[in-house]
């Protein structure tokens, strides 16, 4: 096999892993997720940028306020979940790069200096920062339930500002019942291109 990582670490970070619509009542803590986010922070992105920021939804109070922003089919599972994230991009994550790209301290302003050029690139950056989030979240041995089906103008104003841009909710816990078969997937011919 090609693959450096052992069968069953590649079971629990993907061929068994599963999108959750559903949650054991297990709690999840806060040192479970500052063990993701330490192993997530050393995933490549451009520029070692950082936009990623992850807001814990853990009171009643703000979970009912997230609610209300969720779309009719993401409410009773997102009010449900033992623990709730909303992921955004830092569009100011600029100001960091002296000290995360220290090589090239410049790049602050010589790439990033116009808002525009941040914004596209927040989104990028953080997005795939999500993803990484995401496998972490696995390799704790939790479940992720990503939604896009959201008020992000809404979730903004609620918990956000304007240099912050919600990308997603995510719930997040010990997995509960599967409901459904796995959906399919493409095959490598179908996605690769080689030139």
């Amino acid at each position: 096999m090609s693959l450096v990582l052992d069968a069953a670490a590649q079971d629990l970070l993907f061929r068994e892993a599963r999108t959750a619509n559903s949650f054991s009542d297990e709690p999840v803590t806060d040192e479970q997720i500052q063990a993701v986010y330490d192993l997530i922070k050393y995933g490549p992105t451009a520029f070692n940028q950082t936009p990623l920021r992850i807001t814990l939804v853990r009171s009643p109070e703000a979970r009912e306020r997230l609610v209300k922003h969720m779309a009719e089919g993401n409410q009773a599972k997102t009010a449900a979940a033992p623990l709730v994230a909303i992921l955004a991009a830092d569009n100011e994550f600029h100001e960091e790069l002296p000290t995360l790209f220290p090589h090239f301290p410049q790049a602050k302003d010589v790439f990033f200096g116009e808002r525009p050029v941040r914004e596209q690139s927040a989104q990028v950056n953080a997005a795939l920062q999500a993803a990484y989030f995401i496998v972490g979240l696995r390799a704790a041995g939790l479940a992720a339930g990503p939604m896009t089906g959201l008020d992000f103008a809404g979730v903004q104003k609620e918990f956000l500002d304007d240099d912050h841009t919600p990308l997603m909710v995510i719930n997040i816990g010990k997995p509960g019942e599967i409901a459904f078969p796995r959906s399919p997937r493409l095959e490598f011919d179908q996605v690769v291109t080689t030139v």
